[in-house]
């Protein structure tokens, strides 16, 4: 998973004062030197030349991860003119220092974060020295902003995880090491901040050092560099600090100009997964795309998937003319010697080494949704240029990330991280996340508000995926259809408790009965003596019930029967995964619309009575929600029509 990020301040400043207007003024005691002349020319040939570190800063609230970057880059003498003013201006009316220059201001841009002293987006800052590039993430603290610490972490090389050194690891200090091994993350660099507030205490520092240590060893981090400082102070940020003598080791920007993260990547062969497909015109057809592994040569045979129809490479076509050769992170628009059917979201790969493709798989979560994950519910799956519906069949365990334990879980809340298996609709094609993050990680999207409310990394395909498979039989839905002289129909009957949906689906299949045809209820109560008795109400148990009755209806569908389903299915999410499961035109939704009040009024069972007094919890319309349809096929109001006048405008429906 690579998300996209906007780049709030790219770092370079205004005209200074007593410049040209329009012309941005250097700080003359810059650490990059600044060229004239025929030395413009060397110095970009130089600059392009050098090695990009992406890395990112997290860590608990107030541990000082906007002051670092701060300070490194006021240290480092790579601001201008204006921004210096601004930050001393800012310093004076935001800042959280007495008065003294507060160096967080530089990446804490949003009038928010400097009213309340924090972070809240992701700031991304570039910055160079003459020895490397860097693209510098700083991440909130926050618990709640956990889901944009995960974009950030989602394309660095390296984490500076801070720690407050009166504090020690904290909750968020393990959670966003968690989440920064979860994506591939192999190098940190442990800063132990503020320890001028310690007295510069070895002892202090050891001790989170091992703690730590620790810690990134049951997450899989190997390469942990341990510095102690403090950011505000520059102490061990650009060169070893005099207040402590006791450490020897590098400074933080000798660390991040010298670290080697290069990724020991698992040679998968090629692939490129389709962006678009290029046609211009008549005569041209490509399929274009960021190559996300391995090489690709005029004449190399590959393989599109998941079709797995197979050509060969016939130009590599570019904005600048075509190549012999294209690698990884080159976008590209290849074309082929025979005309396949590929699309957006398919994977071109190399036909001897081709990408696994599978749906169903087992993978690591991270929710970031403010409503809880439910197994069975809907979501769009995006996983490289692909867009999949896909369900969460089983929450394996969850992780406690304070002991790193595994724990029971049937749902997930905010930030909660857990092992799952998913199943999608369609097969795609993948690598594990790590082998190849551009076709290993993925983002889960509501289906109602198109909001990102997960991210994951793939582990491996289910086994099943690959050794199930349709059985094809003669005697198909149309041929039992013709056999019963009727047109299969699911009929779903939503509404409240009380709302009158068992009596009217009666009447309908007592006069399609009368009528001859085929028919079956599936009733919410009847249903719980037997196929679901082992569910209960909460939210969870709610899906999977409406989860197996869709799936019993569509059987029944397919055995040409009508099927009246009848049940409150109080989410719009579980009701429009039942209507996907059936064709066109053979899923009718009827809501039956009953205020609650009336409802409540009728209550034949006497289970409003109980809900109101604390003796049935979870009860739709009372202290569990009931979403309406948006776009039912037919609303019965109960109020202003009988139930045999209502039963007969679902028969009409039917047969008309």
């Amino acid at each position: 998973m690579r998300p996209g990020f906007e780049i709030r301040d790219s770092g370079f400043g205004k005209a200074g004062a007593g410049s040209d207007a329009g012309t941005a003024v250097a700080n003359p005691q810059s650490r990059i030197p600044n060229p004239v002349g025929d030395k413009v020319v060397e110095y970009l040939r130089l600059h392009e030349s050098k090695g990009l570190l992406r890395f990112i800063t997290c860590g608990s609230v107030d541990d000082g991860k906007s002051t670092l970057i701060g300070r490194l880059l006021h240290d480092t003498r790579l601001l201008f003119d204006d921004q210096l003013a601004a930050l001393n201006a800012d310093s004076r009316r935001h800042g959280t220092q007495n008065g003294e220059i507060d160096y967080a201001l530089l990446v804490d841009g949003l009038a928010a974060e400097r009213e309340q002293g924090i972070t809240i987006d992701v700031a991304y800052r570039y910055f160079g020295t003459e020895r490397r590039k860097f693209i510098v993430a700083d991440c909130p603290g926050h618990e709640q902003y956990t889901r944009n610490m995960a974009t950030g972490a989602s394309t660095a090389d390296l984490a500076v995880v801070l720690v407050d050194a009166r504090k020690g690891l904290l909750t968020q200090t393990r959670r966003h090491t968690y989440i920064a091994a979860l994506l591939g993350i192999r190098h940190v660099l442990l800063a132990v901040n503020k320890m001028d507030l310690v007295g510069y205490d070895q002892a202090v520092f050891e001790a989170i050092v091992a703690e730590y240590r620790e810690l990134a060893a049951q997450r899989g981090i190997a390469q942990v560099t341990a510095i102690p400082l403090s950011a505000l102070r520059g102490d061990n940020l650009l060169q070893r600090s005099q207040a402590m003598p006791w450490y020897d080791g590098v400074s933080v920007l000798e660390h991040l100009e010298t670290v080697d993260v290069a990724r020991d990547e698992v040679e998968v062969g090629f692939r490129l997964p389709v962006q678009w497909v290029n046609r211009p015109n008549q005569n041209f057809r490509g399929f274009a795309g960021t190559v996300a592994a391995g090489v690709v040569r005029p004449g190399d045979e590959i393989a599109a998937l998941p079709s797995g129809r197979r050509s060969r490479v016939a130009r590599i076509v570019t904005a600048g003319g075509d190549l012999e050769v294209a690698g990884v992170g080159q976008a590209v628009t290849l074309t082929l010697d025979d005309e396949l059917d590929i699309s957006r979201g398919d994977v071109i790969a190399s036909a001897d080494a081709p990408a696994q493709v599978a749906d169903q798989f087992a993978a690591h979560l991270l929710w970031m949704g403010e409503s809880p994950l439910l197994p069975g519910r809907p979501y769009w799956l995006k996983i490289g240029t692909r867009t999949v519906s896909a369900t969460v069949t089983e929450i394996k365990h969850k992780i406690d990330v304070n002991t790193q334990a595994q724990l029971a879980a049937k749902h997930l809340e905010l930030n909660e991280v857990a092992y799952c298996n998913l199943n999608l609709d369609q097969p795609v094609a993948f690598e594990a996340y790590r082998d190849n993050r551009a076709l290993g990680g993925f983002i889960l999207i509501d289906r109602e508000d198109n909001a990102t409310v997960a991210a994951g990394t793939l582990d491996f395909a289910l086994r099943r995926a690959g050794n199930i498979h349709w059985q094809h039989v003669d005697v198909d839905k149309a041929a039992r259809a013709r056999s019963k002289a009727q047109t299969p129909r699911c009929v779903w009957f939503t509404g409240l408790s009380g709302s009158g949906k068992s009596t009217i689906a009666n009447l309908v299949e007592k006069r399609l009965h009368a009528l001859g045809h085929h028919t079956y209820i599936l009733d919410g109560d009847n249903v719980r003596h037997g196929l679901n008795k082992d569910l209960g109400f909460t939210d969870e148990d709610r899906v999977e019930n409406i989860r197996r009755v869709a799936e019993v209806a569509r059987l029944m569908t397919d055995a040409g029967l009508i099927v009246l389903v009848s049940f409150i299915s109080p989410f719009r999410a579980e009701r429009r995964m039942a209507r996907e499961l059936f064709g066109p035109d053979e899923f009718v939704e009827v809501y039956v619309d009953t205020p609650l009040a009336v409802a409540e009024g009728r209550d034949v069972k006497g289970l409003y009575a109980k809900a109101r007094a604390g003796k049935i919890p979870n009860f739709t319309g009372i202290d569990s929600p009931y979403e309406a349809p948006e776009a039912p096929e037919l609303v019965l109001n109960t109020v202003e029509q009988d139930a045999g006048d209502l039963a007969q405008r679902v028969i009409d429906r039917l047969l008309g």
